[in-house]
């Protein structure tokens, strides 16, 4: 598995942008309120990003040999992507967040600091949750071998890589 790239992280917190900057004048243009997120969205950013730090810390102990426990490599990979996952979804709620932030500032009436606050947090919060998806994502990187280098031979019921099989 390849670790998340700041070109994903970028690109989903620009789509984010785009959409919640749209999704701003498409409610004001036929003539509604702005959209403000709720005030418990930058809670669950910060609880979602503390339970995937949590979910990797058993994964790095284990594999420092910190912990006398094994490393489950299925369990590693899929907190690994949970950790992807989240710290994409960190970029794209705090890109949304920002889109409609830029959307009221641009305004020429000046928003109430009620419309901020949750907007502000989000973004915030959604930056939070991307450090905590990149943390999880480094806690479950498990050391290389030095046999992975190797092709083929490491194991001795494998062929070399350079000799095929006799069917005879």
């Amino acid at each position: 598995m390849k670790r998340t790239g700041a070109v994903v992280l970028l690109s989903a917190a620009a789509a984010g942008a785009v959409i919640g900057y749209l999704l701003d004048y498409a409610l004001t243009a036929s003539g509604r309120a702005t959209f403000t997120p709720a005030v418990t969205l930058p809670i669950l950013l910060i609880v979602l990003g503390v339970f995937v730090v949590a979910m990797a810390w058993p994964i790095r102990q284990a594999t420092r040999g910190t912990s006398t426990a094994r490393v489950n490599p299925f369990r590693a990979v899929r907190v690994a992507m949970l950790a992807k996952a989240s710290s994409i979804l960190g970029a794209a709620l705090g890109g949304v967040g920002l889109g409609l932030l830029g959307f009221l500032l641009t305004r020429p009436v000046v928003p109430s600091l009620g419309s901020l606050g949750p907007l502000i947090a989000t973004v915030v919060c959604g930056a939070v949750l991307v450090a905590a998806g990149l943390l999880a994502e480094h806690l479950c990187t498990i050391r290389k071998d030095d046999d992975d280098e190797q092709p083929g031979g490491s194991d001795p019921g494998l062929p070399d890589a350079g000799v095929t099989p006799s069917h005879h």
